[in-house]
């Protein structure tokens, strides 16, 4: 099921195909790519652990780094996550709220008052984490024009 604000098919298979590069030859670059397409999409959506007034995102726990806060690309996306990861049984509701860009941005970073170290895209369907201090460099990219989706 789809929400309003998913992005374009096109979009997410671009992700997609940037986080094969990126695992099949790290580099910087490919790196780059991959959080500059993550950066660009309309909206993050997260699983709520918490209640409709006080949202509470899922996170996962990283050695060293903490809580790490679980975004993902699109409402399917969470919800397969949230069904795979055991939050919810197969076919229950998910709670799912959703932020533009670039103010997901902005809340994820606010979250470091809380412990948060970092945030993940479509975890665990791709295991990209980056720190929060690194959400300021997505947010200067959510400024340039997308990429045209792959045809």
């Amino acid at each position: 099921m789809s929400h309003p604000t998913d992005p374009d098919p096109r979009l997410l298979a671009e992700l997609d195909r940037l986080d094969a590069e990126r695992t099949a030859a790290p580099s910087q670059d490919a790196e780059i790519a991959f959080w500059k397409a993550a950066a660009k999409l309309g909206t993050w959506f997260f699983v709520n652990r918490g209640t409709d007034e006080s949202p509470r995102p899922y996170a996962l726990q990283l050695d060293g780094v903490g809580p790490v806060v679980s975004a993902y690309s699109s409402a399917g996306r969470a919800r397969e996550a949230a069904v795979e990861l055991g939050l919810v049984g197969d076919g229950d509701a998910v709670p799912l709220f959703a932020l533009p860009m670039p103010g997901a941005l902005d809340w994820v970073s606010s979250l470091s008052a809380a412990g948060v170290g970092g945030v993940a895209i479509n975890h665990p369907r791709i295991g990209a984490w980056i720190p929060l201090p690194n959400l300021a460099i997505l947010k200067s990219w959510t400024a340039e024009e997308p990429p045209p989706p792959a045809p």
